[in-house]
């Protein structure tokens, strides 16, 4: 939704939609740069702004989408007309920026669209306990959308963002990249929590809960696309859908890699019962997400190295939460490191496979690439390494695992 040539275009999807028989509610967000320069609006009024008054201002931007839309779909002769968050309602909880989904009221939206109008719903937003509007924080409109699709009971729900679909890792780093037909809730999931920025985890989460047929499509099409029923995007589906579709099982999904990680490493800390909770306790209580987590075999004089990644962005806020409990804790140092990355790959034939996690440690050893860290889920294996190194690593790892367009796995 960058602007009104933008809502034109998207407009003729949604009309081209309703023309092949379907009942449509649309989510739309704000568009581009406008939350931004709502937000700028709210710091500049008062650095220290209430976050339910915030909430009022960044929330008109998805407002006057839904308002554009809904006229430029009448001017298309369509019936068309929007409802605000408050109008369904949409109920959130009281944690204004940042709230959260309770519940939506889809009685009267769903009469609408029965009676041949298309609703038009601004996304990332809702009203709360307290009866004032609320935002659901950066993200939150694919989050609306699949919220409203589960409260509708859609068929499907069509996302489409600045990407024709999901690939087997970033095409900008591998050329070869292939666009994926399908993939599972859980392995959509951890792409999204290691890397991949086309879906937020909020949205597949919340998708996975509902079960909610999603797909990716691409918003920057010509208004003679192949509609979306044709399935021209990727969907996301449950295992068993998956196995439905009858596509050929490939081990490992999507590689994805992240650079926004630093390293932490605290040394000599006394390796007793309890030492580890204390180094993570406070941390919690900040609200920082560790990831990986090493400790290493303890030294002879009963101490031990821990080391684990933060999100870089929290990198200096941990440094000095630990250093005000260097005491409790015991450890003799911090040794940072904010120039490394998250190299993932992510597959439900992990579960049923062996040697998944081999394959990937000898192919980087292969050619030098140093691992520093490890960790794992029963879908997803993650090491750290020098952030140098990552562009090489994404590539020798899609074609080690047969990702390659022109690989027997195309």
């Amino acid at each position: 939704m960058a602007g009104t040539e933008r809502i034109r275009r998207v407009a003729n999807i949604v009309r081209r939609q309703q023309a092949a028989g379907h009942e449509v509610a649309v989510v739309v967000s704000a568009m581009a740069g406008e939350t931004d320069r709502l937000v700028n609006f709210c710091r500049e009024a008062n650095p220290l702004y209430d976050p339910a008054e915030y909430d009022v201002v960044v929330a008109a931007g998805e407002q006057i989408t839904s308002g554009l839309l809904a006229l430029t779909l009448q001017a298309l002769g369509c019936k068309a007309r929007s409802w605000l968050g408050w109008q369904l309602p949409i109920h959130t909880d009281n944690a204004h920026a940042k709230a959260r989904i309770g519940d939506i009221d889809s009685d009267a939206v769903i009469a609408s669209m029965q009676a041949g109008e298309i609703a038009v719903i601004p996304g990332f937003q809702g009203i709360g306990e307290d009866g004032r509007v609320a935002t659901l924080g950066r993200g939150g409109s694919d989050t609306s959308a699949v919220a409203v699709a589960a409260a509708v009971k859609a068929d499907r729900c069509d996302i489409y963002t600045d990407v024709d679909g999901v690939y087997t890792t970033d095409p900008r780093i591998v050329a070869k990249a292939r666009k994926l037909k399908a993939v599972t809730f859980e392995e959509m999931l951890e792409l999204a929590s290691v890397g991949s920025k086309v879906l937020q985890t909020r949205s597949v989460s919340l998708a996975m809960k509902e079960g909610v047929r999603v797909q990716v499509l691409s918003s920057f099409v010509d208004d003679d696309a192949p509609l979306a029923d044709d399935l021209p995007g990727t969907l996301i589906v449950s295992d068993e859908e998956l196995e439905g579709l009858d596509m050929e099982s490939q081990l490992i999904t999507g590689i994805a890699a992240d650079k926004n990680e630093a390293k932490v490493i605290l040394t000599r800390v006394p390796d007793k019962p309890g030492a580890v909770a204390q180094i993570f306790g406070p941390l919690a209580a900040a609200s920082i997400n560790v990831d990986m987590i090493i400790q290493n075999v303890g030294r002879e004089k009963g101490e031990t190295d821990v080391t684990f990644t933060v999100p870089s962005a929290d990198l200096v806020r941990t440094q000095a939460l630990l250093e005000e409990q260097k005491g409790e804790i015991g450890f003799n140092r911090i040794i940072t490191d904010a120039k490394v990355a998250k190299i993932s790959i992510v597959g439900v034939g992990m579960r049923s496979h062996a040697g998944i996690a081999a394959t990937m440690f000898k192919a980087m050893a292969d050619r030098g690439i140093n691992i520093q860290a490890i960790s794992t889920s029963e879908i997803k294996v993650s090491v750290l390494i020098d952030e140098d190194e990552t562009e090489l690593a994404v590539r020798i790892l899609h074609t080690a695992y047969g990702l390659d367009e022109d690989s027997e796995a195309a």
